[in-house]
């Protein structure tokens, strides 16, 4: 089992190119399944769980061309005959985006087979506002033996008021609605940049969406919808694991080819932790000199502070002057990067959904295991402040979520490679 090698205490400096979203990536490529056209999409990041989404829709009846000859993948699909819309729970145990498929199969081939998705074990991620939307929308819905089955001849547009702000539910019933008869609302919609780069490529594609980037999303179904080139948006997460990753370790670095508008929440925390930010339109420059102040912070559905950056922010309050107190009301189970975190003799408690971080002059290097995704990313940081030699394991979890990331590091200075 691979792991990372980390020799602390190196400040960074230099320049990071960031790559496409995972999480805008995979819906668009779910949304091929939509038109027996071609659709090419760009600045695709070259990750596992792209790579198993890929392997996904081949086996659904998928012609792929994949170009990834340079720094970014372009990729061009196309299902015109889809063979199997059946979606097995082998493929799918390691990667919760196949859900994402649900929506599309169901309004392509009016029927669906897809085993309830794994991925991170950060807490209870059900898809029941997925089955509610569709089931408004005409389609009969069964779960038996860990696989959804739904059913519908033809998904009829209908006023969908969801329960809970969920990301991937917007993006299937967006999908699905996008093929139904009539015209479909999605009220208490999420409103994450990933929901406005689908909805672009869906109406460059020939679908009739308004309101992409509001919680309320209306989407006007047509009769069928035509190939098109798609470019995916950059990973605001990656963004700021390497904003973060700057402030705890020092220097200067600037991150090129992502957007700063759309991290508004993650820019002003860094602010607040002591670095000297400069942007572009493209470009992110951060100055760090010194140990950060420890910053609160409190994770809800966007545009507030990002979910997926609380356990980078943990690792850099970890070796920060002051006390932090970090709530987390997204996940019940995102805290488990805390215990690795104190093996490195980090200072934390937990109560409940709230962690309260005493910072350190330094934290110490250990033998370390990642448990999620985003947790990966904080023992990455933690392990480029440590003192000594940090080792990872585990990092699988990382490589679904972060292309190539000890060769970005290592571009700027960091001690870090990839080991056995």
């Amino acid at each position: 089992m691979q792991k990372l090698i980390i020799q602390g205490g190196k400040p960074l400096h230099g320049e990071i190119n960031i790559s496409g979203a995972k999480n805008a990536a995979l819906p668009v490529l779910c949304a091929t399944l939509l038109t027996t056209d071609t659709l090419c999409i760009k600045n695709v990041p070259l990750l596992q769980d792209v790579t198993t989404m890929l392997s996904l829709l081949e086996q659904m009846g998928a012609e792929i061309i994949t170009n990834n000859r340079s720094e970014v993948a372009e990729v061009e699909l196309t299902v015109s005959n889809l063979v199997n819309p059946v979606v097995p729970y082998e493929m799918v145990k390691t990667m919760r985006a196949a859900i994402l498929l649900l929506g599309p199969l169901l309004a392509r081939t009016g029927e669906a087979t897809i085993s309830l998705p794994g991925g991170c074990a950060i807490g209870l991620r059900p898809v029941d506002q997925h089955i509610k939307g569709l089931q408004a929308m005409g389609a009969e819905i069964s779960i038996k033996h860990g696989y959804i089955h739904a059913v519908a001849k033809q998904l009829r547009g209908a006023r969908i008021v969801m329960d809970i702000v969920t990301v991937t539910g917007t993006e299937n019933l967006m999908m699905a609605a996008s093929l139904a008869k009539g015209t479909t609302i999605l009220e208490n919609a999420a409103r994450e940049p990933e929901i406005i780069d689908l909805a672009n490529c869906l109406i460059a594609m020939g679908a009739k969406i308004s309101g992409a980037g509001s919680d309320v999303i209306t989407i006007e179904g047509v009769k069928a919808l035509h190939g098109t080139q798609h470019t995916v948006m950059p990973d605001r997460i990656e963004t700021g694991t390497f904003l973060v990753a700057g402030v705890a370790a020092g220097g200067d670095v600037c991150l090129k080819n992502t957007f700063p508008h759309l991290l508004d929440a993650v820019l002003a925390k860094v602010q607040e932790a002591g670095a000297d930010l400069e942007t572009g339109d493209n470009w992110i420059r951060l100055k760090m000199n010194g140990r950060p102040k420890a910053i609160n912070l409190r994770t809800a559905p966007y545009p507030a502070f990002p979910t997926d950056m609380q356990a980078q922010f943990m690792s850099m309050n970890c070796v920060a002057t002051g006390t932090a107190v970090i709530s987390e009301t997204i996940f019940e189970n995102r805290f488990m990067h805390v215990q690795e975190l104190k093996r490195m003799s980090a200072n934390i408690e937990v109560e409940g959904h709230t962690a309260i971080v005493y910072g350190i002059p330094e934290l110490d290097g250990a033998n370390v295991m990642a448990t999620d995704l985003r947790a990966s990313a904080s023992l990455v940081i933690a392990g480029l402040v440590a003192q000594g030699e940090t080792i990872i394991d585990r990092i699988y979890h990382l490589d679904r979520g972060y292309e190539r990331i000890e060769e970005k590091l290592s571009e700027v200075g960091a001690q870090i490679r990839r080991g056995s």
